[in-house]
């Protein structure tokens, strides 16, 4: 049996972050950067993503900013390219922007339930079909979805839209993964509950009777896009602190 080494090791490597400007998303950015990767951070909000792009060379990373909106195919498209400009290559994309929007189903506007799906869901879509076909003519790569226990193993108090593009995204990663596995392109996601973050839920629900950090979630995405992980794809990942039946 041939001896796989096992490292969070990514020089040399290129990883796109989207929605890297707070939150999980900026301790992915981080994380992937500190561990030797040239990092693409993407965000809606252009002081945010410059601000984590700015923290990653004053540590001695490599790192580029992109605003855009990857509900927009066309700017989704423009992050890719502006990441193979730069870089040359991309060999992992994760896909970390969401937006929450706290209503009640029976009052949600029409606009914000078509905001949610199309950043949570829609943009991941244009993001893994653009990604999916420029992986496949570089011989491979990894993509990570930023799901959502409320899109997977419960529901949220109210927050119908996005609970909605969650269990989508679910959907989605597991498609893409069947349909890429042939031209060597990975596909998982990771589902976080618990996590603390801007304008979600502060309360724990879980085993560990705490709320996780965003590093535990970049921790979590990292082994997905290392070697380690090697023969998983189309899987969901849940890093919750056992908040499954609690």
């Amino acid at each position: 049996m041939s001896v796989v080494p096992f490292s969070l090791d990514f020089t040399g490597r290129t990883v796109i972050v989207t929605g890297a400007g707070a939150g999980i998303g900026e301790a992915i950015a981080m994380a992937f950067a500190r561990a030797g990767a040239n990092v693409v951070a993407n965000d809606m909000n252009p002081d945010r993503v410059e601000r984590v792009a700015e923290a990653i060379k004053a540590e001695g990373g490599k790192a580029v900013a992109f605003q855009g909106d990857i509900g927009n195919r066309f700017q989704a498209a423009a992050l890719i390219e502006t990441a193979r400009d730069t870089y040359e290559r991309v060999n992992i994309f994760i896909n970390a922007a969401g937006i929450y929007k706290a209503e009640p189903i029976g009052r949600i506007d029409e606009w914000d339930w078509r905001r949610q799906i199309e950043v949570n869901l829609t943009g991941a879509f244009f993001c893994t079909q653009l990604m999916g076909r420029v992986m496949a003519d570089e011989g491979g790569g990894i993509i990570v979805h930023l799901a959502s226990t409320a899109g997977y193993t419960h529901t949220l108090p109210q927050g119908a839209g996005y609970v909605a593009s969650k269990a989508g995204l679910i959907a989605l990663t597991q498609q893409a993964a069947r349909e890429l596995a042939p031209v060597e392109v990975r596909v998982n996601a990771v589902c976080a509950g618990s996590i603390s973050e801007p304008d979600m839920p502060t309360e724990p629900h879980n085993m560990l009777n705490r709320m996780g950090d965003p590093q535990d979630v970049a921790h979590a995405v990292m082994f997905l896009c290392s070697e380690g992980a090697r023969f998983i794809t189309g899987q969901t990942l849940v890093v919750d602190g056992g908040g499954l039946g609690f």
